[in-house]
């Protein structure tokens, strides 16, 4: 069984519940505000370990109590975060959540440290082995998703590359990747920019999700509470299967069980 090793952000959640989502210029009043763990990168590295596999987490704190508390917390979860640095002078990166009351949620980043995160911290991606999973996604700078997607290549190791929240990269990158993994709307965004992966698995909420031919239903859920890092549930598990040597299919199964039930708690973390 290989390794998951993911490349991301860490954020703190401050989530807001609302009747709806405003219209510009609107203000509407909310609920308390609530303070969760989130960030995609950290979101999918806790859903690869819930998945079972052995998890590195490549990312960066602030030095602040937050950050402190955050790298605890991924360790709890049995997350190897001695590969995550702490920025000098600079926060925690931080998320403002709006939910709906139907669930649907929309978010606004301020990368913190995320923003510090440097080709200089790939040099744990030396020790890949072709069993290994590297799982990236874009809240941390794009040089550094690139570069490690490259690396990765190179050692004979698969890479996830999660286009979330959506960037152009590199054709020659995203063509490295085994899969790239888009929604819908940034399936519609990849295409406009000309980019056509080899290996694309698109995700579709209600829809299921498909990787090229193979299409798998999505799994219902029993009750829609708030859908924030649902998608990150998703390709956490998914990263997870693969490492474990489950064909794409059961994988995709797998990570659709797994974002059915992440639909079901407040926040993108349990």
């Amino acid at each position: 069984m290989g390794r998951v090793i993911v490349v991301g952000s860490l954020n703190i959640d401050a989530i807001v519940h609302v009747e709806r989502h405003p219209s510009p210029g609107e203000t509407l009043l909310g609920s308390d505000l609530e303070t969760r763990f989130g960030g995609k990168g950290a979101n999918q590295a806790v859903a690869a370990a819930r998945a079972g596999a052995r998890v590195s987490m490549i990312g960066r704190v602030g030095d602040d109590a937050q950050g402190d508390e955050y790298l605890r917390r991924l360790e709890s979860f049995k997350i190897d975060t001695s590969f995550c640095r702490r920025s000098t002078g600079v926060s925690t990166g931080h998320a403002a959540i709006a939910v709906a009351a139907d669930g649907e949620n929309t978010i606004i980043v301020s990368p913190g440290a995320n923003g510090r995160v440097s080709v200089g911290d790939l040099a744990p991606l030396s020790s890949l082995t072709a069993d290994d999973v590297v799982l990236a996604s874009l809240e941390v700078p794009l040089d550094v998703v690139e570069e490690a997607t490259r690396r990765a290549s190179a050692a004979g190791a698969r890479v996830v590359l999660n286009l979330a929240p959506y960037a152009s990269l590199d054709p020659e990158v995203l063509d490295l990747a085994d899969p790239v993994v888009v929604n819908q709307h940034e399936a519609e965004l990849l295409a406009a920019d000309g980019r056509s992966p080899r290996s694309v698995l698109v995700t579709s909420g209600s829809a299921g999700s498909r990787w090229g031919d193979d299409e798998v239903p999505a799994t219902r859920a029993d009750e829609v509470i708030d859908t924030t890092g649902a998608g990150d549930t998703y390709c956490g598990t998914l990263a997870a299967g693969l490492a474990a040597g489950l064909s794409p299919h059961d994988a995709m199964e797998a990570a659709s069980s797994a974002a059915a039930l992440s639909v079901g708690w407040q926040g993108a973390q349990p």
